[in-house]
């Protein structure tokens, strides 16, 4: 079945947002330095412990999806989410790396509310395991280096990636629940998000590692960290919505139609600029709100 004239608008809204995924970008316009020269800000032992933090923020998340999304339906405003973030950042930024065991579950969590959010705006059943382990994997599709290989990192790439550990594990949480949270599907589904989750994780860090950001700093940089998973969370769930009306293979083909068009006519504005003008065009069809 073919794309209608929205449909379509709305998958090219949706590429815009997931091919201009750059939370590096973002921050370095904010703190005006680039993330490479924010390495040496950090102490030693910092990806230790940013990858034990991560982990534990993601089994948090798990938890927390699995025993309460899907309790509501009544969408919350985004607007909540980002300043119940915004505390948390200002807690990061004065205290650095080392609050960054506690504070990171917290923003994960309030994050996680904020995208199941958005996935049930767009006809998500967040009632599912299989849709709140689509909900986790948005950290792993927010979660793209600079250097990455544009192939092997692209929106769908990372999506097929993940495919067969988020199936395994919404499979297990069906039968079992989270009786045995360290349960092989469960844990290889994590440790794969985990992953690319951490890309993100450590520019924030690195951001908030500058002495000049403080705990002000420190709650901008946690809002452009919730914005980024937020834009990646409306363009899944808006590509989801359009796969269960006319199938992956026909979305697909679309969005990398959309992908190749963008690429021949070269950048207009930049991802900023290319975010909003997409942005203002959904919101001016008053489909759903952003």
């Amino acid at each position: 079945m073919a794309l209608s004239a929205d449909d379509l608008a709305d998958l090219r809204f949706a590429r815009t947002l997931l091919d201009n995924v750059s939370l590096a970008a973002r921050i370095a316009n904010t703190v005006g330095t680039p993330l490479e020269a924010l390495f040496r800000a950090l102490p030693q032992g910092a990806a230790d412990a940013i990858g034990a933090a991560t982990n534990k923020a993601l089994h948090t998340g798990l938890r927390f999806a699995v025993s309460t999304l899907g309790s509501r339906n009544r969408s919350a405003a985004e607007w909540m989410h980002r300043s119940m973030v915004v505390v948390s950042g200002a807690a990061g930024g004065a205290f650095g790396l080392p609050a960054l065991a506690v504070e990171l579950p917290i923003s994960t969590v309030v994050m996680l509310r904020s995208i199941a959010d958005i996935a049930r705006s767009e006809g998500a059943l967040v009632r599912t395991p299989e849709a709140q382990l689509e909900c986790l994997e948005v950290f792993a599709l927010g979660g793209r280096a600079r250097g990455d290989d544009a192939v092997e990192s692209g929106y769908f790439a990372v999506r097929a990636a993940l495919a067969k550990a988020l199936a395994e594990a919404a499979e297990y949480i069906a039968e079992r629940g989270l009786a045995q949270e360290a349960a092989p599907a469960l844990v290889r589904f994590i440790t794969q998000v985990a992953v690319r989750f951490g890309i993100p994780v450590s520019e924030k860090v690195m951001a908030q590692s500058v002495p000049v950001v403080g705990a002000a700093g420190g709650a901008v940089i946690n809002l452009l960290f919730i914005d980024h998973f937020q834009d990646v969370a409306r363009g899944h769930f808006i590509v989801r919505r359009l796969e269960r009306t006319h199938g992956p293979e026909a979305v697909e083909a679309a969005y990398r139609a959309l992908s190749s068009e963008a690429g021949a006519q070269g950048p207009a504005g930049g991802p900023a600029s290319a975010r909003r003008a997409a942005r203002k065009q959904y919101q001016l069809r008053a489909r759903r709100p952003t």
